[in-house]
């Protein structure tokens, strides 16, 4: 597998439909960590532009609360709590006590998880939405593919949000 100049695995130019959506996500997996690293904790806690509250630290936070969600909750029918707390259902909240480390390992644990619960299923086998999630998505039933499409766009819109506070943080671009 190649990788880009900073660690990042480059997804192949040609593959299955399987190893191509897995390398996608696993490459904007991969972005949202680089955009974290080499910071300070106050850095990874600053939000970028008022009024959001939006951080590097949140995202990360959320992004574990979203692995959760669409592999364990949805596609397997686990019922599991938030990762972080009853309260703070989306991640984004922080606590003081909690740091990147941490986060990033809750986040880590939970990709874990869902490639484990994936790792023998087929694209068109479906997972179930509560009523209120069809409601945005017009059926009760997703497959993993469905999943697996909306988990690469759900990093990328958020690596872009990452891409925006990480500038204003420190002023590195790209990636």
């Amino acid at each position: 597998m190649n990788t880009t100049p900073d660690g990042r695995p480059i997804p192949p130019a040609h593959a299955d439909e399987r190893a191509m959506l897995e390398a996608w996500l696993d490459f904007h997996r991969a972005t949202l960590a680089l955009k974290c690293s080499g910071l300070k904790d106050d850095q990874l806690r600053r939000a970028a532009a008022s009024p959001s509250s939006m951080t590097l630290l949140g995202l990360v936070q959320h992004m574990a609360e979203v692995e959760r969600n669409w592999f364990q909750r949805v596609f397997a029918g686990l019922t599991v709590s938030p990762v972080f707390a009853e309260g703070n259902p989306d991640g984004f909240a922080l606590q003081p006590e909690r740091g990147i480390d941490e986060a990033k390992a809750a986040w880590q644990a939970e990709v874990a998880r869902g490639r484990e619960l994936i790792a023998d299923a087929s694209l068109d086998d479906s997972g179930h939405l509560s009523e209120q999630e069809a409601g945005h998505v017009g059926d009760q039933g997703v497959s993993l593919r469905w999943i697996m499409v909306h988990m690469i766009e759900e990093y990328a819109r958020h690596n872009g949000h990452a891409d925006f506070i990480r500038e204003q943080v420190d002023g590195v671009t790209g990636a």
